[in-house]
């Protein structure tokens, strides 16, 4: 499993947005992985930001 799946995983796992700091402690990645997860989750519009800090899956 990529570090992209892993971070969409656990955010849709959680049911509400997580903030990068979260995704580190339920994922166990590397805070720099979950940050390059992220920004190509972004990039490909698997994410969204309901409010600043915080992501979610897109629906």
């Amino acid at each position: 499993m990529s570090d992209a799946e892993q971070v969409l995983a656990a955010m849709t796992a959680a049911g509400e947005p997580l903030n990068a700091g979260k995704i580190v402690e339920l994922t166990a990645l590397d805070r720099k992985q979950v940050d390059k997860a992220m920004a190509e989750l972004k990039k490909a519009g698997q994410i969204t930001s309901p409010k600043r800090c915080y992501w979610s899956p897109a629906v």
